[in-house]
C-alpha cells in the first residue's frame, strides 16, 4: 500500500467574508498524480499553498510525513537576480558530472532546446536579473525538476511553454516517480499526466478518478444523480461530454464508473458544430473572399519571417496556427489585420494581400487592452453594443452575454479596475464578440482563463458563423475550436498539417534530431570515465528489467482477456482496470530505467 505523504484534516481558510476552503480533508500518497481545477478565485492556489505549508490555514491541521522531500513551483519565483543560470540550476557540479547525468541533460534539452541554452545570450552563464518572466519561470522549473523529490507541487507549470515544451513536460512527469499535485488550465496536459482530479468549488473539493476527460464524465454523472446545476448540465457539460465521447474517444482512459449513465446524457446531443450550416451562413455574411495572400513576405524589422506565401482564408474557415517561437505567427496576423484596417492599402514588405469588402475583423492580441478602470463591467460591454446577433435567429443582451462569460448580475456592477487579470481577459473577449465581427483572430485567447470560462468560450464559438484563426499553446482548445491546423516550422514557410498537432510535434522532433550534435562535448569524457564494472552491472540490470517487462506483457494480456469475459460486471471490470493501470505505471518506470541503463551499458 502506498505511503501517505501529506494530509489535510478539516482545513478552513477565509478571506474577508468568503470561505475559500471549508472543512477540507484530503491526502496525497506516493505515486499520486493529482490535477487541481476550478474557477479563478475559488481557491486552487490557496489550497496547494496550504498543502505545501507556504500559507497557514485558519483552522484544521496539515501533516507532512517526516521524510518527505517537497518541491514547489509557485507563480512567483525566488531566483537570485544576481546569480547565473548555471548557479541556480546546476549549482557547483563540474561540467563532466552534469553532462554525464541523463536526467539533467533531458531537463535542459526539454526546457531550453539544448545543453548550451541556445535562446540565452551567454548560455548557462547568463545572469538571471535581465531575463523575462517566462524565461525565469523555465529556469525555476528546471531547478525543481533536476532535484530529487518525493512530491512536487506545480502552480500553472505550462505558462510560458510552447506546444513542444508542454509535450516534453507531460512525458517527463509521466516518467517520474514523485507524487504530483498540479494546478493548470491546460486540459490536454491534465489528460496526459493526472490520474486523479480535485475540483475546487465554493469552499468544497470534489475528488474524481482519472484525468480531465474522466473528470468530465464523472462530474456529469454526479450532477445527473444529484440533480444539481441542471441548466448547466443540459448545456455546456453535455456538449463537452458529447465532443469527448464522439470526437476524440482516444483521449479517455477506461473510466472507473458506469459510462452507460453518462452516454444517456448525450443521446440526443447533436455534434458541437454543424460545419456545413455554419459555412453556408458564413458565405452569406462574407462573400467568397476573406483574405487572399499572393507571394507574401512577412518581416519583423529587417528579418524575413515568412517568404513567398500564397494562401487563402475562406468564409467559414476555422484555422489553428502553431509554430516555434519567433517563426512569425503573431506577425502574420498583424500583417493581415493591418491590411484589413486600411482596406488593403497597407501591404506587406513583398507580395499582395486581398481583403474581402465585407470583412469585419476582431483581433484579440496577447496584450489586455486598457479599459477605463472606473467603468462597470456591464457599462464597458454596453459601450460596444446593447445586443448581439448570434445568427440563426439567436440574440443576446449585453447582460446575458456577461452572465455566459461568468460575470454574475452582482459582478456586472464591479469597476473594471477591481477585476483580476483573468477577468479582464474575459471582458476583452466579450467586448470583441459584442461588436458582431465576421472574422476573428485570437492570439493566445486562453491566457488567464479558467477551465469553466474556456468551455463557455468554446460553446459560444461552436455556433459562431465566420472565419477564425487561433494561435494557442493550449492543444485542447485548438483541437476543440478549429477544423484545420497550419504550422510555421521556422523555415519561412506555412504548411498544412492533415494530422494536426501530433504531426507538428513529430516534424519538430525530426528537425531537432537532425540538428543535434552526435553527443554533447563533455558527455564523452564522462562516459569514458565510467569503469567497466559499472557497464557490467548495467547490463545485468538491463536483462532483469527485460525479463520483468515480458512478465508484465503476459499479465496484461491475461487481464484484457478477463475484462472481456466480465464485460457486464462493472465492479469487476473496475478492479481489473485498476490492476492494468498499476502494471502500466510499472512498465513506464521500467522502460525509463532501461533507457538510462542502456546509455551506461
Amino acid at each position: 500500500m502506498a505511503a501517505n505523504l501529506v494530509n489535510l484534516e478539516a482545513v478552513e481558510k477565509v478571506y474577508g467574508t468568503r470561505a475559500l476552503l471549508d472543512g477540507i480533508s484530503l491526502g496525497v500518497n506516493e505515486g499520486d498524480r493529482i490535477g487541481v481545477v476550478g474557477r479563478n478565485g475559488d481557491g486552487k492556489t490557496t489550497l496547494i499553498r496550504i498543502l505545501a505549508k507556504l500559507e497557514e490555514a485558519d483552522k484544521g491541521r496539515v501533516t507532512h510525513a517526516g521524510h518527505v522531500r517537497l518541491g514547489v513551483l509557485t507563480q512567483h519565483d525566488s531566483l537570485d537576480p544576481a546569480a547565473t543560470v548555471r548557479h541556480e540550476v546546476i549549482g557547483d557540479m563540474a561540467d563532466h558530472e552534469w553532462a554525464g547525468n541523463a536526467k539533467i541533460r533531458d531537463v535542459l534539452t526539454g526546457l531550453f532546446g539544448g545543453l548550451d541554452l541556445p535562446a540565452f545570450p551567454q548560455g548557462l552563464d547568463t545572469v538571471i536579473g535581465p531575463l523575462s518572466g517566462g524565461e525565469r519561470r523555465r529556469i525555476a522549473l528546471a531547478k525543481l525538476l533536476i532535484a530529487d523529490q518525493d512530491m512536487i507541487v506545480l502552480d500553472e507549470p505550462t505558462n510560458h511553454l510552447d506546444v513542444e515544451g508542454i509535450s516534453w513536460l507531460a512525458g517527463h512527469l509521466q516518467a517520474r516517480r514523485s507524487a504530483l499535485v498540479c494546478v493548470t488550465h491546460d486540459r490536454w496536459f491534465l489528460d496526459q499526466v493526472c490520474t486523479r482530479m480535485w475540483d475546487v468549488q465554493r469552499g468544497a473539493v470534489h475528488e474524481y478518478e482519472g484525468g480531465y476527460s474522466d473528470y468530465v464524465f464523472a462530474r456529469a454523472e454526479r450532477e445527473r444523480i444529484a440533480a444539481t446545476e441542471e441548466a448547466k448540465r443540459q448545456n455546456l457539460m453535455r456538449k463537452e461530454l458529447a465532443w469527448l465521447r464522439r470526437g476524440a474517444p482516444a483521449r479517455t482512459s477506461k473510466p472507473r464508473f458506469r459510462i452507460e449513465a453518462a452516454n444517456e446524457l448525450i443521446a440526443d446531443v447533436p455534434p458541437p458544430r454543424d460545419s456545413s450550416e455554419l459555412m453556408k451562413f458564413a458565405s452569406s455574411r462574407l462573400g467568397r473572399t476573406v483574405f487572399e495572400l499572393e507571394n507574401v513576405t512577412v518581416q519583423a524589422g529587417p528579418k524575413a519571417l515568412i517568404e513567398h506565401l500564397t494562401w487563402q482564408l475562406g468564409p467559414g474557415d476555422r484555422i489553428g496556427l502553431v509554430g516555434v517561437n519567433g517563426a512569425g505567427k503573431t506577425s502574420l496576423l498583424r500583417t493581415l489585420a493591418e491590411a484589413a484596417r486600411t482596406q488593403g492599402e497597407k501591404q506587406p514588405a513583398a507580395g499582395k494581400v486581398v481583403v474581402g469588402k465585407t470583412v469585419k475583423l476582431a483581433y484579440l492580441s496577447q496584450e489586455v487592452a486598457e479599459l477605463d478602470p472606473t467603468k462597470r463591467v456591464l457599462e464597458a460591454v454596453q459601450q460596444v453594443r446593447d445586443r448581439v446577433d448570434l445568427g440563426k435567429g439567436r440574440e443576446m443582451t449585453a447582460g446575458q452575454l456577461c452572465e455566459k462569460f461568468g460575470f454574475t448580475k452582482e459582478k456586472q456592477w464591479t469597476p473594471v479596475g477591481d477585476l483580476s487579470g483573468g477577468e479582464r481577459r474575459r471582458l476583452q473577449i466579450l467586448r470583441l464578440l459584442m461588436d458582431e465581427p465576421n472574422v476573428l483572430f485570437l492570439d493566445e485567447p486562453t491566457n488567464d482563463l479558467d477551465i469553466e470560462t474556456l468551455t463557455q468560450l468554446e460553446d459560444l464559438l461552436d455556433g459562431w458563423p465566420g472565419s477564425m484563426v487561433v494561435i494557442s499553446h493550449d492543444r485542447y482548445f485548438v483541437e476543440r475550436t478549429t477544423d484545420r491546423v497550419f504550422a510555421l516550422l521556422g523555415d519561412r514557410a506555412l504548411r498544412m498539417l492533415p494530422r494536426g498537432l501530433d504531426e507538428y510535434l513529430e516534424r519538430r522532433q525530426r528537425v531537432i534530431e537532425a540538428a543535434a550534435p552526435a553527443a554533447p562535448a563533455a558527455a564523452p569524457a564522462a562516459a569514458k570515465a565510467k569503469p567497466a564494472a559499472d557497464a557490467r552491472a548495467a547490463k545485468k540490470e538491463l536483462q532483469k528489467i527485460e525479463r520483468r517487462l515480458d512478465r508484465i506483457s503476459e499479465q496484461e494480456a491475461k487481464l484484457h482477456a478477463r475484462i472481456a469475459e466480465q464485460a457486464t460486471d462493472f465492479e469487476a471490470v473496475a478492479k481489473l482496470d485498476a490492476e492494468l493501470r498499476e502494471l502500466a505505471a510499472e512498465r513506464e518506470e521500467l522502460e525509463m530505467r532501461w533507457l538510462e541503463l542502456a546509455e551506461d551499458a
